[in-house]
């Protein structure tokens, strides 16, 4: 991916770094240079644009809690499948 047109940093190195970047992990220094770029170059400005949008939607997904009934009943049924297995080995193992 690149817009043609020559930058300081390469457009796959930004593209490489954009998780950090998103989550402000990165050194004060690169992200300048991310942020430049980013400025300069459309289809990297694009990305960016999607994947911050896409980690937003993810968190603010991930943010919703289960009613307790539904836990409840997920936690049973593991409980559940858990024994069927234990009793499967020994079953196995048994015979």
């Amino acid at each position: 991916m690149s817009c043609g047109k020559p930058h300081d940093k390469d457009c796959s190195e930004v593209l490489e770094r954009m998780f950090e970047f998103i989550d402000n992990e990165i050194h004060t220094a690169d992200k300048s240079e991310i942020e430049q770029h980013l400025d300069e170059c459309w289809p990297c400005l694009e990305k960016y644009d999607l994947e911050r949008t896409v980690k937003s939607l993810v968190a603010r997904s991930c943010a919703e809690h289960a009613p307790e009934s539904l836990r409840d009943k997920v936690l049973l049924r593991i409980r559940q499948v858990q024994v069927e297995i234990t009793e499967t080995r020994i079953v196995t193992e048994t015979d």
